[in-house]
């Protein structure tokens, strides 16, 4: 074995977006790609001369390659050790509970989460700090700042790590430790839930369809929902990991979990219906006939978690981001907790789950989680509906319909509109900007702009402020329509439009939400142009 120090130059492309570096597949294949990124990410963190790092991913294609080449540069950087899922697979809220506990300086997790695998596809890498959560801006920005200047990367010649078998080897001076990827994340989840309540609801015949879409949550799921909890085989179907999920889309929502949808709201619908996404971090839940929103879900979850061990004392706050319907918000006040709303992305709530701020996080795009870890987890969002199940006996529908007849329903969409030309979005962006002073007070239909922002955030712990972050109008029936450029594709660019208006009328809490939202998507359009801009007269995706 031999350590080599290769030339390189930088690579255009390597800023990171909200979680990490998402490119086309073939791209990271190219030459140096990857070998300049992860050199930047090991000079950006300080070095890893003496650090024990975690390594592992979703299984997408060309997954098992970059752990190779992760691992023979880790040992040519002088790494002590590098633990990794067995055949390199890990969840990434498993990946964070394995940093935490065994006390690692971070983590290499390759996922582009609920993007689409394969070769033509997507893939991704990013880093996960000590503490198991996503790395911080000042972290990700010196890495960024590294691959514009990078000149050499080092990395051992060796023959590839057998990752098939658990157990431990060398790779030069570094020790490799294989592990089940599941034993430690299946205790902490029994640390967390009422499993003989869950179990015994199994045991009298209770029904649930899980949906792991073919990708990293299989086996997880399975051990757990199946084989510690007892359900019946076959509750978990597509379970086995594959590098192109399937052909499928792995993001757990009506559009892409779309069988599951159509069980679920058919004559022969389990009692209860979950997905999870290609990384393990997203959620969908689903109860007969009726799609729980993530931003409900959030809600339900923080009303209702104390009737699960670990949370039964209370939480201590509840976070979500900034496009996150406000449902939560009426929680925590109802609580008399603290509340926050951040930024989109998971590590602006690591330092409030760290100071003990909050307990209990989420965003709308189907990311729930608590500080158990420091990412979101989807598999703990399902267990803890199972837990609000099996305690209060009711049924998902109930304890949605539960929830709004208490809090009120807030009327909850998101409009993408994905694969746009990048110039034609920021045209989009640009042109609401322009209006700020002028919005105010104008009418829409039957709506009045009370407001109109870009959101900027001020972290409470560490003073640092994140800047734009999203537009924001607001209107004075109480509703609003966020614009916003999200960070997680690779081509192009994805507007996201998110529209929400509080409805308490009891008489009114049924409505399909597109119709319930027509005001205001109508003044969206009318406001933003999005049409005119981009030449597309209908989103994507609507969720």
């Amino acid at each position: 074995m031999t350590k080599i120090t290769v030339p390189t130059q930088p690579i255009e492309g390597q800023k990171p977006g909200t979680s990490g570096l998402r490119k086309k597949t073939r791209t990271f294949m190219e030459p140096h790609f990857l070998e300049n990124y992860v050199q930047a990410i090991f000079d950006g963190i300080g070095g890893v001369a003496g650090k024990t790092l975690l390594a592992g991913g979703d299984g997408r294609y060309f997954n098992d390659r970059a752990i190779q080449v992760i691992l023979r540069m880790a040992a040519a950087n002088g790494a002590a050790k590098c633990v990794v899922g067995q055949g390199g697979i890990c969840s990434t809220p498993a990946a964070s509970n394995l940093i935490r506990k065994y006390q690692m300086d971070g983590g290499l997790i390759l996922s582009a989460s609920h993007n689409p695998g394969g070769v033509d596809y997507d893939f991704g890498l990013k880093f996960n700090g000590a503490n198991g959560g996503p790395a911080s801006e000042a972290v990700t920005d010196r890495i960024y700042a590294i691959t514009q200047t990078i000149r050499e990367y080092h990395i051992l010649e060796a023959q590839d790590v057998d990752l098939s078998r658990i157990g431990t080897s060398t790779l030069g001076d570094m020790q490799v430790e294989v592990i089940d990827p599941v034993a430690d994340y299946a205790e902490l989840m029994q640390s967390l839930f009422d499993f003989d309540a869950i179990r015994a609801m199994f045991q009298s015949g209770f029904t649930m369809r899980f949906d792991a879409m073919h990708a990293v949550t299989g086996p997880y799921a399975k051990a757990l929902i199946e084989g510690q909890l007892g359900a019946a085989a076959g509750t978990v179907v597509n379970g086995t990991p594959l590098p192109d999920f399937g052909g499928g889309h792995p993001d757990p929502n009506p559009i892409w979990a779309h069988e599951l949808m159509a069980l679920m709201t058919g004559p022969d619908a389990p009692d209860f219906g979950a997905a999870s996404d290609g990384d393990g971090d997203r959620n969908m839940i689903v109860g007969k006939g009726m799609f729980v929103s993530p931003s409900d879900s959030l809600a339900i979850l923080a009303a209702n978690a104390h009737l699960a061990p670990a949370y039964k004392d209370g939480i201590a706050g509840i976070a979500r981001s900034m496009p996150t319907s406000a449902a939560a918000d009426r929680v925590a006040e109802r609580l008399g907790i603290e509340s926050f709303e951040t930024p989109t992305g998971w590590k602006f709530f690591g330092n409030l789950l760290d100071a003990g701020r909050v307990t209990i996080c989420g965003e709308e795009s189907a990311g729930t989680g608590s500080d158990h870890v420091r990412e979101k987890d989807g598999l703990w969002a399902v267990l803890l509906w199972l837990n609000i199940i099996a305690v209060t006996g009711k049924p998902a529908t109930e304890i949605l319909r539960d929830h709004w007849a208490d809090y009120g329903r807030n009327y909850y969409s998101r409009h993408d509109y994905e694969d746009v030309d990048a110039d034609s979005a920021n045209a989009v962006m640009d042109g609401l900007r322009a209006k700020f002073a002028t919005l105010i007070g104008q009418q829409f239909g039957p709506l009045t702009v009370s407001s109109a922002d870009e959101f900027a955030y001020d972290d409470p712990v560490d003073g640092s402020r994140s800047e734009q972050q999203g537009i924001r109008i607001g209107f004075s029936s109480g509703g609003r329509v966020v614009f916003r450029l999200s960070g997680t594709g690779t081509v192009g660019a994805t507007l996201r439009v998110y529209l929400e208006e509080l409805e308490t009328d009891p008489t009114k809490l049924d409505q399909d939400p597109q119709e319930a939202l027509a005001h205001i998507i109508a003044a969206a359009e009318a406001m933003a142009g999005i049409t005119t801009h981009t030449g597309r007269d209908a989103p994507n995706v609507i969720t």
